[in-house]
């Protein structure tokens, strides 16, 4: 059997790092490389130049926006304009945050309402959540919110198999080697995501990637 077959969800060490801790910097730094090889940013890209094809730009929230590299990746591409973009995180907003974009820090449950939206964005966030809290995540998505995109790690042992090689190669720090192994426990397979979150009514495709990446496209 499978031994990530069952779902583990644990406090990650970078969770629990002030967000000055060099450790956690370094960290982050180093997430950024992941989500390159996963090519998260550019799945999410695709998606949003997609969106905003022959249509008004759509307001977009990003929930658990860590260090801005989403918004960043966009602005990069073109992709979007900064005054489209809200995000929301427990930590301050990052250095460099445009002037232009709203960062909201807050627990996202403590939040009375989650700002209106058409796009909802979120990258390596939902895995760190048991079922009950994907369901409040689920009944907090703006009535406006028209398209749910989600990436998140995939559960099977090949990944944490190639996040290990990967962490040995790239030389990633403890913070990083410990956070990604507990990552990969607590992702998802199959249809559990939506069905947790509760998106009864919308049109979901799921899909994972053979560098780990659990990707989820809903629509209504």
């Amino acid at each position: 059997m499978d031994p990530l077959q069952s779902r583990l969800v644990q406090p990650e060490l970078l969770d629990t790092l002030p967000s000055v801790d060099p450790a956690a910097v370094r960290s982050r730094q180093e997430l950024r490389l992941i989500n390159g090889i996963m090519g998260n940013h550019r799945w999410l890209l695709g998606n949003l130049a997609a969106v905003s094809v022959g249509s008004a730009s759509p307001r977009i929230l990003e929930l658990g926006a860590g260090d801005g590299g989403a918004l960043e990746a966009a602005l990069r591409a073109g992709t979007v304009h900064a005054s489209q973009w809200t995000a929301v995180d427990l930590a301050p907003a990052p250095e460099g945050w445009p002037a232009e974009s709203t960062w909201i820090q807050g627990d996202l449950f403590g939040l009375r309402s989650l700002p209106e939206a058409e796009v909802l964005v979120a990258n390596l966030f939902l895995h760190h959540f048991e079922i009950p809290a994907l369901a409040r995540i689920g009944q907090q998505i703006p009535a406006s919110c028209r398209l749910f995109l989600a990436c998140e790690p995939a559960r099977y042992r090949l990944h944490g198999v190639q996040g290990r090689v990967l962490s040995w190669l790239a030389a990633f720090g403890p913070v990083t080697r410990h956070d990604m192994d507990l990552s990969i426990r607590a992702g998802f397979r199959g249809n559990e995501l939506p069905d947790w979150l509760g998106l009864q009514g919308w049109q979901v495709r799921g899909t994972r990637t053979v560098l780990g990446a659990y990707r989820m496209r809903a629509w209504r």
